[in-house]
């Protein structure tokens, strides 16, 4: 069974992208708790964009998911998300989002800039990291954690926005369900 460890998020949405922030996952069970705008919603989306590769909905293609530089008299920000987590058969990896947020002339302008897979080399103790285009990350990590990204986008990292979804119209129910468990590939 996969387990998340701990979160680094700097530079997302309210997170400072000054400081970093490191929100550490117990075990059986992590609450997170806190008044309207602290963030708790950042922290599942955060999650869920370091699995699944997926902004939030309502992110405008990024735009409003990285901390604006505006807000700090810049033109540039950048912002990075660290997911340390036990793969299914509980090699410790660190997987590696960056992101930037640029003001240009009369728009901002979002990038991903780099995607690693940070392990352990079991021989020397050494860190190896192994750098990713974003398309082959995001079909990565859910295969190391054991679960499809389906489930992972639908069931364990499902935002509140969408959360009800098993009560949509019939040809989307249908979709989902294929999706979460794999039925298009026995048609």
């Amino acid at each position: 069974m996969s387990t998340v460890d701990k979160m680094l998020i700097k530079g997302i949405r309210s997170f400072d992208p000054e400081n970093k922030h490191v929100i550490t996952f117990f075990r059986p069970l992590t609450l997170i708790v806190g008044p309207n705008g602290a963030g708790k919603t950042t922290i599942i989306e955060c999650l869920k964009l370091s699995c699944t590769g997926e902004l939030p909905p309502n992110a405008r293609s990024g735009h409003s998911f990285i901390h604006d530089p505006k807000v700090k008299g810049e033109t540039e920000t950048k912002g990075q998300i660290k997911l340390r987590f036990k793969t299914a058969v509980g090699k410790d990896v660190v997987c590696i989002r960056s992101f930037q947020l640029t003001q240009k002339a009369s728009k901002m302008e979002y990038k991903a800039i780099e995607s690693v897979l940070q392990t352990i080399n079991p021989h020397t103790g050494e860190k190896v990291c192994l750098s990713y285009r974003c398309a082959d990350m995001d079909r990565e990590i859910p295969a190391l954690m054991g679960v499809s990204k389906a489930i992972l986008e639908n069931v364990i990292f499902v935002h509140q926005d969408e959360a009800n979804w098993p009560l949509q119209d019939p040809s989307t129910l249908k979709k989902k369900f294929d999706d979460i468990f794999s039925a298009t590939r026995y048609w």
